[in-house]
């Protein structure tokens, strides 16, 4: 039988540009395996956001989305790759974040070079810390990993501090290091996405984010450039924070809202999703 993991492997060693949308509760995330999606990307930015109400920067902690991904885990059953920044730490926190992530339920952990508070990728005022500090948390990680089938994702920012040259060289090292996907956040030309994958020899991801640097590319022109996973981290977030502000100026507006409107899910859509039918189905066996 395969695993969430070795799925997950597959998946990414295809070279497809499968479409990996983020999700930051179970409920988003029961939404994404529903319409089909094959894998699921548990969103640090995207928990911060809705459990918060900040911007990401830093502020969620390891307790927070181990605590979303089992919840998620429970929820779903596609692969989850789980955005765990910086490790939280120096390289023994990210030893620590590995076990801790891998027993919530992760099939790969990525990882990130910025210096702590980090910040979201296409914000302004980020920076890096050293080569061998980030090598080091990498090694960390793949050694704390019990499954080997496990992932590390090696995410580097220095294209915006140090240029694109410079991040493709750390990114190489962070392979070296035993990295199993390399993610170089950020990019902001064309012709950069696109060389990518000719650079690197391990499969990468490429971060479609909805209003930020890097230009958007259809995920099947990625695939055809060969980019293993193609993520859209917050795309149900915007598309949430949208429907709510849409609905609710309605509600504010007319002092009502039919289920006949188009603007919600139905009653029922609303149960299904979160499995109202299996649930009573077993307080019937068990009454």
């Amino acid at each position: 039988m395969t695993t969430t993991k070795q799925k997950l492997k597959q998946l990414v060693e295809a070279r497809r540009g499968v479409l990996v949308p983020g999700a930051f509760n179970a409920l988003s995330a029961k939404v994404v395996e529903d319409l089909g999606f094959e894998a699921i990307y548990v969103t640090g930015a995207g928990v911060t956001n809705m459990w918060f109400g900040l911007p990401d920067q830093g502020f969620m902690g390891l307790a927070e989305i181990a605590d979303h991904t089992a919840r998620i885990r429970d929820a779903v059953d596609v692969p989850l790759i789980v955005d765990a920044d910086t490790g939280f730490g120096n390289a023994l926190n990210t030893y620590h974040t590995v076990r801790t992530l891998e027993r919530a339920g992760a099939d790969c952990i990525q990882l990130e070079d910025q210096v702590a508070p980090k910040r979201c990728g296409h914000f302004s005022g980020k920076d890096v810390i050293s080569t061998e500090e980030a090598v080091s948390k990498i090694k960390a990680a793949v050694d704390a990993r019990r499954d080997p089938d496990f992932l590390v994702m090696a995410r580097t920012d220095a294209a915006a501090t140090h240029g694109c040259e410079a991040a493709v060289e750390r990114a190489q090292a962070f392979a070296e290091a035993g990295a199993d996907i390399l993610f170089v956040e950020a990019v902001t030309r064309e012709e950069e996405v696109r060389a990518l994958p000719q650079r690197l020899s391990k499969p990468q991801l490429m971060n479609m984010v909805i209003g930020g640097r890097t230009p958007i590319f259809n995920a099947r022109q990625l695939g055809e450039l060969g980019y293993g996973i193609v993520l859209y981290a917050n795309a149900a977030l915007q598309g949430a924070v949208a429907g709510m502000q849409k609905t609710l100026a309605v509600l504010r507006d007319t002092q009502e809202v039919q289920e006949s409107s188009g603007l919600v899910a139905t009653f029922a859509e609303r149960q299904r999703l979160v499995g109202k039918p299996q649930w009573d189905a077993l307080e019937k066996r068990y009454t």
